[in-house]
């Protein structure tokens, strides 16, 4: 992906940090930057919008609505081995 130039101020204390800290890890400011910035998108839960194959294949697969994440399990283990309680 092109990257684009962006101007940060910051107090000069602050700006050594970052340059040692930076350093210490063997990466850049702005590639530290760009990692911390991705990492707090991903926790708010903001994701990247679905690609046309994802979004046309979303609710082809109806579940039933009583049954549990365990009973689907042991079902689709059953079926797969041939194995019935």
């Amino acid at each position: 992906m092109p990257t684009s130039k962006l101007t940060l101020s910051a107090d000069k204390e602050l700006i050594q940090q970052a340059k040692k800290l930076a350093a210490e890890n063997g990466t850049s400011v702005s590639a530290m930057f760009c990692r911390m910035l991705r990492a707090m998108v991903r926790a708010r839960g903001a994701q990247e919008p679905a690609s046309p194959l994802t979004r046309k294949a979303a609710g082809l697969v109806r579940l039933p609505s009583a049954a549990g994440d365990e009973r689907l399990l042991e079902d689709a283990l059953a079926g797969k081995y041939g194995v019935r309680k």
